[in-house]
């Protein structure tokens, strides 16, 4: 082995040094995507499809609720059933004078909800109530001043009773007379009577008052029609009386 073989033998390692056989040489270009495995390809489409269910399935219950709500609005916007409420009413006036009626919410309030003077007599009342059937029609005009005013307080009403005219109703406030008589009722609901004339005068029967006070329904079936209707306790009786309040065409 000649000197320069020796050298060469030495030498050599130490300037260039060994390369490692299996790193790998670093990449420059461009980095390659991961692909996945079939299975996991699988498993993604069907989580895919699921979600695609459930979003199908919440836009169905959601067309659904819409309709559930136009349904419920469909209802709501038709015409409400008339109204039905309990008051105590009373049918009252002097033997030669004419006929009140009076509503009240209870038997306790002396500030009635309704105080109407009636031209009907109280003898002619008392006779028609005879026959067992009185109704009592009060008929206003819709003119442009009343149109838009609660039903029960229009001042003057024209009067039927039992399909003939019989003058007018005036709608009254409760004078110190009224309150004096509703505070002496007021301890009875139902029942029919005389109260004796405190004026000591020679003709106290004229001034006594005859009343008869009762359980009415009332019925509000729109704001032009209002109607109250006895109760009648006795199931035996044939005794009607209805009262009307009807707002009509001029």
């Amino acid at each position: 082995m000649t000197k320069l073989d020796v050298l060469r033998r030495y030498l050599l390692p130490c300037v260039s040094p060994p390369t490692n056989p299996t790193a790998a040489p670093p990449s420059t270009g461009p980095v390659s995507k991961k692909r996945l495995s079939t299975s996991l390809r699988d498993d993604i489409d069907v989580q895919d499809s699921a979600s695609s269910s459930a979003s199908s399935s919440e836009a169905t219950s959601f067309a659904a609720a819409v309709d559930s709500d136009s349904d419920y609005l469909s209802v709501a916007t038709q015409p409400p059933r008339p109204s039905k409420t309990m008051v105590i009413g009373t049918l009252f006036g002097r033997r030669k004078g004419h006929v009140w009626f009076c509503v009240q919410h209870d038997r306790l309030s002396v500030k009635p909800l309704l105080l109407l003077e009636l031209s009907i007599a109280t003898s002619q009342l008392v006779h028609e109530m005879g026959s067992g059937l009185v109704r009592v029609a009060l008929e206003c005009p819709t003119r442009p001043e009343l149109k838009s005013c609660v039903l029960r307080s229009v001042p003057v009403w024209t009067m039927f009773c039992n399909g003939r005219k019989l003058g007018f109703a005036v709608r009254r406030s409760a004078k110190d007379e009224t309150r004096v008589m509703l505070k002496k009722l007021e301890s009875m609901t139902v029942g029919a009577g005389v109260l004796p004339s405190e004026s000591g005068s020679g003709e106290a029967d004229l001034d006594e008052v005859m009343y008869m006070r009762a359980n009415y329904e009332h019925v509000v079936g729109s704001s032009d029609s209002e109607s109250f209707h006895l109760i009648n306790p006795d199931a035996n009786s044939a005794q009607e009386l209805s009262i009307f309040l009807l707002r009509t065409s001029a």
